[in-house]
């Protein structure tokens, strides 16, 4: 061997053997890619087999990208997947719900298949599966939902190229509504029938829209008894949002902190001063003893929406207090009441037909007014 190397060559290329000042081999491929020399030391080669099994890959990759050939792409299955999901998962949280419904529902069921191989059929499957087992439709919507944006996930990464879910229709959101708001004398059952932690956490939610969680972490530093407003953060948006206090609410919050004037939480438990982490059992058991069936914690919201509505304020301000992207978000919870639908109905009793008088009552002097402005208007 000369002291320069030596040099093999083949013909999609060529190996090079040199040697260092010290004497130690080095081994080199050299190829062309069009028309370009491209010369690479070839690391951990310990002789001219492993850099020529270097260069054949080399110049297969190469020729591929010359002549528009793809690389074959590592195929994976929807359990691997679904793991680099979690992993890389950036929904903080609905993430502990996500993993969930993962290991659950739809590893068991996906897991096995490659992802090339789940079709719009199999998902199909799925849903009638967990549909015939008893499941909700809008909770194989909610898994269902979570599947699509792995498998948006899976394409960004490259690891497939198209996403069976999307060929899915999902159930008409209205089907997923359910209309329950509180009643005035339900409302005052209820409370009535709370413990004393839970009484106050149920007003503020009935007054504000405010969801469980972002209840259960309020802090006093975000409650502005001076301007009369509530900071929440933490919010299932990620965007923190302002809303105000109303009169009942302002003498709730003050009482409440001259108790708790100790405490960084608003709600917290009176033996140990931490905060409040759950208050299901505690609501649960209110319900029962008021006679208040069917009824969410989050059913709070609703009534606050609607309430709202039906008191005069436009949609804009409700979606805003609620913290929604869109007004079409907000529309979900907004429901009509027996009595609402009652006094639109009995509205066209009392309308005049064609600029006459209503028939079902003697004519009153204030009739003949509304008479007459009619007329005139007309």
């Amino acid at each position: 061997m000369s002291p320069k190397g030596k040099i093999w060559n083949y013909p999609f290329g060529s190996v090079i053997l040199r040697l260092t000042k010290s004497g130690k081999e080095k081994w080199h491929i050299y190829y062309r890619v069009d028309g370009r020399r491209v010369r690479k030391a070839v690391k951990g080669a310990m002789s001219r087999t492993d850099a020529l099994k270097v260069l054949q890959v080399a110049a297969a990759d190469a020729f591929r990208g010359m002549y528009g050939f793809q690389r074959p792409k590592r195929v994976i299955t929807v359990g691997e997947l679904a793991d680099l999901y979690v992993s890389n998962s950036r929904q903080k949280r609905s993430l502990d719900k996500d993993q969930c419904r993962i290991k659950v529902h739809l590893k068991p069921f996906f897991g096995k298949f490659d992802l090339n191989d789940v079709t719009p059929l199999y998902v199909e499957e799925y849903r009638n599966k967990r549909l015939d087992a008893g499941a909700q439709r809008s909770t194989t919507d909610r898994e269902l939902a979570l599947l699509k944006v792995m498998f948006s996930k899976a394409i960004d990464w490259g690891l497939c190229s198209t996403n069976p879910v999307k060929k899915v229709k999902f159930y008409p959101e209205t089907e997923n509504i359910k209309e329950r708001i509180l009643a005035p004398d339900e409302e005052a059952r209820l409370l009535a029938s709370s413990p004393d932690h839970l009484r106050p956490i149920l007003l503020v939610a009935l007054n504000t829209g405010m969801r469980r969680g972002e209840l259960l972490n309020l802090e006093w530093a975000n409650v502005d008894l001076l301007r009369r407003q509530i900071l929440v953060t933490g919010t299932k948006s990620g965007k923190n949002r302002i809303v105000p206090i109303n009169s009942d609410l302002f003498l709730l919050l003050d009482d409440l902190k001259r108790q708790n004037v100790s405490h960084g939480y608003v709600f917290t438990n009176a033996k140990t001063g931490k905060p409040l982490q759950d208050i299901k059992h505690a609501f649960g058991t209110a319900c029962t003893k008021a006679g208040v069936k069917d009824f969410r914690f989050h059913d709070c919201r609703h009534t606050f929406g609607t309430r709202l509505v039906h008191r005069g304020v436009d949609l804009i301000t409700v979606k805003d207090l609620l913290g929604h992207s869109t007004v079409k978000v907000t529309e979900r919870y907004i429901h009509s009441t027996p009595d609402t639908k009652r006094a639109a109905v009995e509205a066209l009793a009392t309308m005049p037909q064609n600029g006459e008088q209503p028939v079902h009552e003697p004519s009153t002097k204030k009739e003949s007014v509304y008479v007459t402005d009619s007329v005139s208007m007309n």
